[in-house]
């Protein structure tokens, strides 16, 4: 059976970034997800589309084609004062790479980065973090099947798939 729409797909793979190991997913735990159903990167879809049981994939995605170029937008300065609770700064919070949950003025949730601290503000970074970065997959398909009516209708796990990913904190293609 070949890897099409709303097949109930498993790959496990390597991915890499400039050289260094990003994600290893093995087959004892693979990447599971229906294809076409938005779930991983359009262009990640497209090439192991029509890959069988057994089939090997390595491919690369350009930055466009992954999660995007950084957006400077998506840099911004944030007053110290915003990260108090009840008056005060939790110690070891405001650290250099430390990703913080948050929440935009229209009540959207983000992830946000901590690039630099300052005196009196904090440099976050809302950008994915794989933003600008080429993607190279390598795996191999462990797993093809027709998905049921249930899947389809609510997803692998009980929730329809969104069109986010990573998101949901994910790497390549995840869910992380």
């Amino acid at each position: 059976m070949e890897i099409g729409k709303n097949k109930v797909v498993s790959l496990s793979y390597t991915l890499t970034v400039g050289g260094d190991v990003i994600e290893t997913v093995n087959a004892d735990n693979p990447l599971k997800f229906i294809f076409g159903t938005g779930y991983l990167l359009p262009k990640f879809e497209e090439n192991v589309s029509g890959k069988k049981i057994g089939d090997g994939f390595d491919f690369i995605l350009s930055a466009k084609e992954g999660y995007g170029e950084v957006n400077s937008d998506a840099i911004v300065e944030l007053p110290k004062d915003m990260f108090m609770v009840d008056g005060a700064i939790e110690e070891g919070l405001l650290t250099v790479g430390n990703v913080l949950p948050m929440q935009d003025s229209e009540g959207n949730r983000l992830q946000g980065t901590i690039d630099q601290i300052k005196d009196e503000s904090v440099v976050m970074n809302f950008n994915h973090p794989l933003a600008g970065s080429e993607l190279n997959f390598k795996g191999e398909v462990v797993e093809v099947r027709e998905a049921t009516e249930e899947e389809l209708a609510s997803g692998l796990f009980g929730e329809k798939a969104s069109s986010s990913c990573g998101d949901g904190g994910c790497s390549g293609c995840s869910g992380c």
